[in-house]
């Protein structure tokens, strides 16, 4: 009987120990993508923009690439996450983004929830929260209500500071008139 629990136990701690190996490779992935949204924040950035980048990876490749575009297109859609599904719509030929991960700065608003549930993305990895408009649990939590068809995955604060230090020195500089906002 001894013998057993102690094979039982034994059993568990590599188990643990697996889950531990397989967290950490997952962080770095995370962290690996999430500096390629912040690229594209800094894009935003860098043309009066408020920075909000993203990215789209399907198969350990990104996809779909998008920045902040809203003032410069006139366009209430030119947010990030729906420049990215668009151009990653294309490669997979298809609306539905059933194998991807999107990687955000910023927690998305409701348009961008939205959107993500109707693509079907499985997982959304976040920098910062947005507390006064984010729809991944901050306000509301949009891409986890049971009562639509699609729940996603939710990874928050990856890279946090250094999302968050972007949006804030955006608004610091802007508010001093060193940014021009278009």
């Amino acid at each position: 009987m001894a013998g057993k629990r102690a094979r039982r136990q034994a059993k568990r701690e590599r188990k643990a120990i697996e889950a531990q190996e397989a967290a950490a490779v997952q962080l770095k992935t995370d962290e690996r993508y999430m500096k390629e949204a912040i690229k594209q924040a800094k894009k935003a950035a860098a043309i009066g923009e408020v920075p909000i980048g993203c990215v789209i990876v399907y198969q350990d490749k990104i996809i779909g690439r998008g920045y902040n575009r809203r003032n410069t297109d006139k366009s209430t859609f030119s947010h990030a996450e729906i420049s990215a599904m668009k151009k990653a719509g294309k490669v997979v030929g298809d609306w539905r983004m059933e194998d991807c991960t999107m990687y955000v700065t910023l927690e998305p608003c409701q348009m961008c929830a939205g959107a993500i549930v109707q693509a079907r993305i499985p997982r959304v990895v976040m920098g910062c929260m947005n507390p006064k408009a984010g729809c991944a649990g901050s306000v509301i939590n949009l891409l986890q209500m049971k009562e639509f068809n699609h729940q996603v995955e939710v990874t928050g604060g990856i890279l946090k500071e250094e999302c968050s230090n972007i949006l804030t020195d955006f608004f610091v500089n802007l508010r001093s008139g060193k940014q021009n906002a278009t």
